[in-house]
């Protein structure tokens, strides 16, 4: 008879403690990590991990599947990546708490913010809940590959409790602000692992209307994280723009002084973020050095609009031939757009920049102008692309305008081609100023927004193109060491959020792996997939070199191919290691 119910032989285990790589076996019995070292005993299946990598599953704890966990159990793309759990609900968008009359208000907010399709969402949501613990119970009733956990975000909570006079601006009174942290306190207790908010302008609804949290005052914030405060756990997640008159960091450090829990935000090389990064860090630092607890998520690649025809975005969106023929069929949309004649019609055109929103005319004139910024995305393509990769170097090359260049590489692949357009995080040209943050431990590996921006971005694939970049590829800086990579994918996204049973390969802690060849692995080129409800479309990649990933004990992956198991379940508030007995 079996000891085990798997046991993984002879990996490079990376235990995800940051601790030195070695050689050994992992035994698996009960859904928990039994053994790791020399395993004598055998198992009911055994896997042969010789000359692969064996590390805990990846915590990913910037997602947006708050719609999509409700209708799908595969939870791609991120669960192709390696990751076995996500934290969603970032950002201040989200499904509950939701009256009847809201739901297509919060369906409109979370389009306009993460470009999920509004129609995909309409259809594939149930909505068989109105308070945020009935949402918990919604999310409970169905398994998936992965564990989900959430924030309470602040839209739905203010959309719930303002009602109409919720727009931007709205000043609360006092009782609003108190029922508002009832929420958030409430829906804490029943499980959610924080409370999110957004202070962006380039966070709006579907008709150009600045998300709840970008007018709200410190005050505001403050009271609804004391709210968690009481709950007794929680982590304060925010998106913002930083502006120096906001004194953001004041506050975040004395919310996290008061209630001694984390406040977390997005540090990102910004066009919309007052500060600049290195003033982010700093401020972020002496409020630290001061008491608090403030963490900064970081990307670990350029943020990039994937353009494309049947995108959501592309160079041309704002010529006026584009816009006379943007709702047609793709097929006849496609017949013009190769077409010599509208080509040349189209390109003769000026943009048409009188109904862009003057806090975005930077960003919009970078996406119809910037040659300079975007790159040629061809089958290899390399995510720190050096500037003689740009499309004006590349059309310059060619001794072609740049604008024809991009015209005719978004129409190859019959139509399908791709530029990639790095808006954030890229500012410098190369990834060089990640590299110090990937070794500080007051920032964490965040920011794939996995779920979301279905038709412009495609980052859940963050954990592979760590591994691939990072740690093996990368020819423009220095790597990082396969340890540091997984420690800080696997047990600081994890401890962050209080989910102290996984992370780390050890007796006791949840059995979430990944079996992976190193040499294999590889992104996939990305595509565009009409696979959500009511044919919605999204960005999906995929990789090479996935062996298995491990969920609860139960592999839910072999050789990138969805096994068709569903162990994991709604994670609910902080978790705790379960010492599991070493068996005999």
């Amino acid at each position: 008879m079996a000891n085990f119910d798997l046991v993984i032989r002879g990996g490079t285990i990376v235990d995800g403690t940051g601790a030195e790589r070695f050689t050994g076996d992992v035994a698996i019995k009960d859904g928990l990590i039994a053994q790791v070292g020399e395993v004598a005993g055998s198992g009911a299946e055994e896997i042969d991990a010789t000359g692969m990598v064996v590390t805990p599953g990846f915590v990913d704890i910037h997602t947006h599947y708050d719609g999509q966990a409700t209708w799908d159990q595969e939870m791609a793309p991120s669960s192709w990546h390696g990751v076995t759990t996500v934290v969603m609900g970032n950002c201040g968008v989200g499904f509950a708490p939701a009256k009847p009359d809201k739901h297509e208000w919060l369906i409109q907010l979370m389009e306009g913010v993460e470009d999920i399709p509004g129609t995909a969402l309409a259809e594939g949501i149930t909505w068989e809940w109105e308070t945020f613990p009935e949402y918990l119970d919604a999310l409970e009733k169905m398994p998936r590959t992965v564990d989900v956990g959430t924030h309470v975000p602040h839209g739905a909570v203010r959309a719930y409790v303002l009602e109409e006079r919720e727009e931007p601006g709205a000043v609360p009174t006092e009782d609003d602000i108190r029922q508002m942290a009832q929420i958030v306190e409430d829906g804490v207790r029943a499980g959610a692992l924080g409370f999110s908010t957004s202070r962006t302008v380039l966070h709006k609804d579907v008709n150009g209307v600045l998300v709840p949290g970008t007018t709200a005052t410190a005050e505001e914030l403050v009271e609804l994280g004391r709210a968690m405060g009481r709950a007794g756990h929680g982590v304060f997640e925010m998106a913002s723009d930083l502006r120096r008159e906001w004194n953001e960091f004041e506050w975040m450090g004395n919310l996290s002084r008061e209630t001694g829990l984390p406040v977390t935000f997005a540090a990102l090389q910004s066009i919309a973020k007052e500060q600049p990064l290195d003033e982010q860090i700093s401020n972020m630092r002496a409020e630290n050095d001061n008491g608090a607890n403030i963490v900064a998520q970081i990307a670990l690649r350029g943020n990039g609009i994937i353009m494309a025809w049947q995108g959501t975005v592309n160079p041309f969106v704002l010529r006026p031939s584009w816009q006379a023929m943007e709702e047609l069929p793709w097929d006849e949309k496609k017949a013009k757009l190769l077409d010599p004649a509208f080509k040349a019609q189209l390109l003769a055109e000026p943009n048409d920049y009188s109904e862009v929103a003057e806090d975005v005319k930077e960003v919009i004139f970078a996406l119809t102008n910037g040659w300079g910024l975007m790159f040629e995305m061809d089958e290899d393509f390399d995510y720190e692309p050096p500037q003689d990769a740009t499309v004006q170097a590349r059309g310059t090359a060619s001794g072609v305008a740049p604008q024809e260049y991009a015209y005719d590489m978004l129409c190859r692949d019959d139509g399908k081609g791709f530029i990639y357009f790095p808006i954030l995080n890229y500012a410098d040209g190369d990834l060089e100023f990640l590299l110090p943050l990937q070794h500080s431990d007051d920032t964490v590996n965040s920011l794939s927004d996995g779920g979301a921006h279905c038709g412009t971005i495609c980052d859940a694939a963050s954990p592979t193109f760590m591994l691939q970049h990072w740690v093996r590829d990368r020819r423009r800086g220095a790597t990082i060491s396969l340890e540091n990579a997984i420690k800080r994918q696997c047990w600081d996204t994890a401890k962050l959020y209080g989910l102290e049973d996984r992370g780390v390969l050890a007796p006791g802690y949840l059995a979430d792996l990944n079996i992976i060849d190193m040499e294999r692995l590889k992104l996939g080129k990305p595509w565009l997939a009409f696979d959500l409800p009511a044919g919605g479309k999204r960005l999906l990649q995929k990789a090479d070199g996935y062996v298995a990933t491990i969920k609860n004990g139960t592999i839910t992956f072999r050789d990138g191919k969805w096994t068709g198991a569903t162990p994991g379940g709604l994670i609910r508030g902080p978790q705790r290691v379960e010492m599991a007995e070493a068996a005999e």
